[in-house]
């Protein structure tokens, strides 16, 4: 007989989650919370990982707003819950996710960011919220001006936990770990992959005696994205390229990712003057930009989306098709978050990466971290000359001796030559060639002849 399909009433969801998730038309469980689902309502300390887009939100929610429906509050006044996510904009996706499932529960609750005025947050906190979703930097000022107490908090939970430490939040999560330091509280970390080093040592200081459940692995093959590389030359040949698929592609939004954020207002901008509706993003706008352009973009006001990394996590945008690195990122695990834009929720995705000098490096560091020798792709008529960068010959050990003379000649005594004169210390960074970046450096434009 065939196994039948997990249902989330197998799980004794409070009957109020189980009608909004009716109301979001969701009835089978993914596999990362039909595994993390049963561990957190059973009131152990959880650390899990699965990849991009398969449904992490929703396997920490569930259980934390059925344990704060069916038991009694530790305190009237304190949070009973806390989420913390890296970024702004996860942390707005998570709040959306929680309040449509909070809708019609009586959970008060609230969102903290940085960037957005603080006395408006103050008067949400005079509420009571039961249930807080911040950034780790905003929910820590908060903890030092004394606008809040952490006491009473039953559930400590950490989305994309790794990427929060990449940011450098490790000291602003000691201090929030410290404020609600008793033996009550459930803590869940949920992190790209747990072979994190510092995310593994973060850990061993917030839970006890946690679980663990890890569902695919980070550099596992996304079934439902197709994934091109191509070889460019420079920086025309590579915005010649990115013209060329955002012309051609079959796809109903598209979101282009940059090294820096100078290149996503000059992508945009050139994009616009050729009438594409798309729109920048990145971390130099103020808060309330950021927000209304991922509002925008998020209703489909845009068809095209150029950002940093800003982007690459967490976001549950179900109209992106076509994820394009117009630069590669620094770390190979950044590729999947980014890749892991489209392809969501069953849908079929397409990512393309195009390969220059300066982003041979991060190619190779993705090739190892997939495992696999990646073929590269080509456009007929934009072919370029560039075919990757061979790997220097290891030199030997023990230098050869001098050839010894040939017979019948005298042995010639090498000639020698003169010294070079010495440069001062400033010299050395004034140089030809030197004070660009290593690594992901933006491509310069190539002359024409002439100039």
């Amino acid at each position: 007989m065939a196994q039948q399909s997990p249902h989330f009433n197998d799980f004794g969801l409070d009957s109020r989650l189980l009608k909004a998730l009716g109301h979001l038309g969701l009835d089978t469980p993914t596999e990362i919370q039909e595994n993390a689902i049963p561990v957190v309502l059973a009131g152990h300390d959880l650390m899990a990982s699965s990849q991009t887009g398969s449904g992490k939100t929703l396997a920490f929610l569930l259980p934390a707003l059925h344990r704060l429906l069916k038991t009694k509050a530790l305190s009237k006044r304190d949070p009973r819950a806390l989420i913390l996510a890296p970024t702004r904009e996860l942390a707005r996706q998570v709040f959306s996710q929680l309040r449509s499932l909070t809708s019609g529960s009586g959970l008060n609750i609230a969102l903290l960011l940085g960037g957005e005025n603080f006395n408006d947050q103050l008067k949400a906190l005079r509420k009571s919220p039961d249930v807080i979703v911040a950034t780790p930097g905003r929910l820590a000022n908060h903890l030092e001006a004394r606008s809040l107490l952490l006491n009473g908090l039953e559930l400590l939970i950490l989305d994309e936990a790794d990427r929060m430490l990449d940011l450098g939040f490790a000291p602003q999560l000691e201090q929030i770990h410290q404020a609600a330091d008793h033996r009550r509280r459930q803590t869940l970390m949920f992190s790209a992959t747990l072979d994190h080093a510092e995310a593994n040592d973060m850990a061993a200081l917030l839970l006890k005696a946690p679980k663990r459940v890890a569902v695919g692995a980070a550099n596992a093959e996304h079934q439902d994205i197709e994934q091109r590389f191509m070889l460019c030359d420079h920086l025309d040949h590579k915005q010649a390229l990115l013209m060329h698929l955002l012309g051609h592609e079959d796809y109903q939004q598209a979101i282009v990712f940059t090294a820096t954020r100078a290149d996503t207002e000059r992508l945009a901008t050139l994009l616009q003057e050729q009438g594409q509706a798309a729109a920048a993003l990145h971390g130099d706008m103020s808060q309330a930009e950021r927000n209304r352009m991922m509002e925008s973009f998020s209703r489909g006001q845009q068809r095209l989306l150029i950002t940093t990394d800003l982007a690459s996590r967490g976001l549950d945008l179900l109209q992106v098709s076509l994820v394009v690195n117009f630069d590669l990122p620094r770390q190979a695990e950044e590729y999947v978050h980014r890749i892991g834009r489209t392809g969501r929720a069953g849908a079929r995705g397409m990512a393309v990466s195009l390969v220059g000098p300066k982003d041979w490096d991060a190619f190779k560091r993705i090739e190892r971290f997939l495992q696999q020798d990646i073929a590269f792709a080509s456009i007929e008529g934009l072919e370029g000359k560039f075919k990757g960068i061979r790997p220097k010959a290891a030199k030997p050990l023990i230098k050869a001796g001098p050839k010894p003379a040939a017979k019948g000649k005298p042995e010639r005594t090498p000639v020698q030559k003169p010294a070079k004169p010495a440069h001062s210390r400033a010299d050395r960074f004034t140089g030809p060639g030197l004070g660009s970046d290593d690594g992901m450096a933006p491509m310069r434009r190539k002359k024409p002849s002439g100039e």
